[in-house]
């Protein structure tokens, strides 16, 4: 399964080979140990250091109901008459599915996978970028895609990747899709990524997103006794990174009331103006370093609470 799809999390495995976790970890060290595999937090990745990229059929069969839950949260960080911004990947492909029923929006993306998801959302405006179709990920990338995001603003940006580290942020193994997703993150005030916890720890070539621009992070809770991926997270909460764990039982409800006012909408809160960029230590200066503070202390919460389950 790792020849084929470069990277495979223990949850598949486990569910794959009908066994529990705990042997299928068992298992991966033991291959690990003759040079056939390489673990990551939550899975094991193609030996060499760097994951590879995978293409779209294999990608669209791994963690599948992650994917899922983590769609319907980021679902919810999205508001009625909003611009966003909606990079590729199989995620954002299912997030694009949800975004369908919001009136009065306009998603922009260089994904023929979201604009399909949202070619018949009749209250939905689809605006597509130029560019040369990349055909392993149905996406636009190159100078034509990049130079049609120039001049762009709107207000938050959707993106997925190969990898995320606290230490580099997100990243991806193809050069021209990591060009395009930085277009896509200048032309956004905030950025949100969406990372399932095979994800986690994993590092690959091509840096998109540094840390200190990320604002949100939606993922699923990392596997039992992971203490590995829970360090990433607390890392990244260290960093002022908004973490909110879907389908995760009670830490996955205490981020998701964090992140969502009355009704399960999100809280309305201030955004930094267009194309402003927050610094370390400062994620978002418009709500005062007293609100900052709170909202970091209850991420490390709901971190410590992971760790502890």
């Amino acid at each position: 399964m790792v020849r084929a799809n470069g990277a495979v999390s223990l949850r598949e495995l486990a569910r794959v080979v009908q066994t529990s976790e705990v042997t299928v970890r068992r298992d991966v060290r033991a291959l690990e140990a003759e040079g056939l595999l390489d673990r990551r937090h939550g899975g094991a990745v193609l030996p060499g250091g760097f994951t590879r990229e995978s293409g779209f059929p294999q990608k669209s069969h791994l963690a599948t109901a992650e994917k899922t839950a983590i769609a319907d949260m980021a679902a919810g960080l999205v508001e009625e008459g909003e611009a966003i911004v909606v990079g590729a990947g199989t995620t954002t492909q299912e997030l694009a599915r949800r975004l369908a029923r919001v009136p009065g929006l306009t998603v922009v993306t260089n994904s023929l996978l979201v604009a399909q998801a949202l070619a018949h959302a009749n209250r939905v405006e689809v605006v597509m970028t130029g560019g040369t179709l990349r055909g392993s990920n149905y996406a636009l990338v190159g100078s034509g895609a990049e130079q049609s995001l120039q001049g762009l603003r709107v207000s938050r940006a959707f993106l997925s990747g190969s990898g995320l580290t606290a230490e580099r942020g997100l990243s991806t193994s193809n050069m021209l899709s990591a060009s395009v997703d930085r277009a896509l993150v200048q032309a956004a005030a905030e950025v949100v990524v969406l990372a399932d916890h095979t994800k986690l720890g994993s590092d690959t070539m091509f840096q998109t997103v540094p840390t200190d621009l990320i604002t949100h992070l939606v993922t699923d809770e990392p596997a039992a006794h992971d203490d590995r991926a829970a360090a990433e997270l607390q890392a990244l909460a260290d960093q002022g990174v908004r973490i909110a764990v879907a389908g995760g039982g009670a830490g996955a409800a205490s981020s998701a009331a964090a992140e969502s006012g009355a009704g399960g909408r999100p809280a309305r809160r201030e955004m930094p103006l267009p194309g402003q960029r927050r610094t370390q230590g400062q994620p978002l200066r418009a709500l005062g370093e007293s609100a900052v503070d709170r909202e970091r202390d209850r991420d490390r919460a709901r971190v410590a609470d992971l760790r502890r389950r």
